[in-house]
């Protein structure tokens, strides 16, 4: 199979005008430092000492979201890919390079933009005075602190893994059109790939629980939720720059797919289903009041289903993998590399299928609750 050279072209033009963003960490000061001065010399006594190794703390950043790509160190200093910032603040809009906050997150530089004092801490940007008055509970979910923080449409770690994927997504799938358009007979190269995971998709996934007058309107979903969780599920397990991100481990991801599964379940529901949650059929009409709550709640127990089932199963295998490699630190000696190595090679390899199943898990489970939205039953 044959590529075109514009999809090539266009990758290498976007990885040069990139480069600007990849730099080194350096001591160039070009923010304030809220601790005082006698704050700053114990900083910089502690500094000397050895740091004691931090399981938790190199799992969380891993498996979390985060304004930059941190790639390696050299010479003491860190080389990162840094991402831009979007802010709307009491200002107006803001968008600047994440390099300006010099990796603090920690609260302790204060950034200025056009005249507005921002700090970083956990990864979320608040507004320095007001991220002053907080709680240390309020801290923790600074996320939900809406009035300290200006609102943030940042492209971050975990968006610009989606933005990846949605983009190797398209150039897949445009090659595999290309490749029908010059071929209609048996299938070449990514085409002879993904055509018989779109035919199990659709024969084993969507015919079987949606129907066979039915099935094919949903089809464009259903594709597009399995390659989307697949790619994104392997592209977390590619330890590495660009990838490495921990997108569908991420709650705020597996909420919105959950939430678009059960708008679509919700919007195709027909006469016979919501007649099953407000009427339940062979139910005594006296016991309405229980039935409806109780089916009207189970209507919210399955996206919820959805949403737990896919973040706890590839946030698990990210927390196993990365507290493998921590045991080399945390007894420090390398006669434990040849056996965390060992288990983390075997963990890696599990997890590609795990990848494979969560995938199709979800489109599975999707399928099914469109299926019992759309289903016709007969009436004696």
């Amino acid at each position: 199979m044959v590529f075109s050279n514009k999809p090539v072209q266009f990758l290498l033009v976007a990885l040069v005008a990139s480069i600007p963003y990849f730099g080194f960490a350096n001591p160039v000061v070009d923010s304030l430092s809220i601790a005082n001065e006698a704050v700053a010399v114990q900083h910089e006594e502690v500094s000397h000492e050895k740091k004691a190794f931090d399981a938790t703390e190199l799992i969380n950043s891993h498996i979390g979201d985060s304004h930059e790509f941190h790639i390696a160190d050299w010479g003491g200093h860190p080389i990162s890919f840094y991402l831009p910032v979007i802010l709307w603040t009491n200002s107006g809009l803001e968008i600047f390079s994440s390099e300006r906050f010099h990796h603090d997150n920690e609260a302790k530089h204060v950034v200025d933009v056009n005249g507005q004092k921002l700090v970083r801490f956990n990864e979320v940007i608040y507004y320095a005075d007001k991220f002053e008055k907080l709680t240390v509970e309020e801290r923790k979910n600074g996320a939900f602190a809406f009035d300290a923080r200006p609102l943030n449409f940042s492209i971050t770690k975990l968006v610009f893994s989606m933005f990846m994927s949605s983009i190797i997504m398209f150039l897949l799938f445009l090659a595999v059109a290309r490749s029908y358009k010059k071929n209609e007979l048996a299938p070449k190269g990514i085409a002879g790939f993904l055509e018989p995971l779109v035919t199990f998709v659709r024969d084993d996934i969507a015919r079987p629980n949606i129907g066979e007058k039915k099935y094919e309107k949903y089809m464009p979903y259903l594709l597009t939720i399995f390659f989307f969780i697949w790619i994104n599920n392997l592209i977390g397990l590619i330890p590495f720059f660009p990838f490495s991100s921990n997108l569908t481990g991420n709650i705020y991801f597996t909420f919105v797919m959950a939430l678009i599964t059960f708008i679509v379940t919700t919007l195709s529901g027909n006469k016979d289903y919501w007649g099953h949650i407000f009427n339940t059929p062979g139910v005594p009409f006296w016991l309405a009041p229980i039935m409806i709550p109780v089916e009207l709640i189970g209507m919210l127990t399955k996206p919820f289903a959805l949403m737990i089932r896919l973040f706890a199963n590839i946030t698990a295998g990210h927390i196993i993998i990365l507290s493998l490699i921590s045991l080399i630190f945390i007894f420090e000696t390398v006669m434990v590399s040849p056996i965390s190595g060992a288990f983390v090679l075997f963990m890696s390899v599990l997890e590609m299928l795990v990848a494979a199943l969560q995938a199709y898990v979800f489109t599975l489970l999707s399928a099914l609750f469109i299926g019992q939205a759309v289903a016709e039953h007969d009436h004696h």
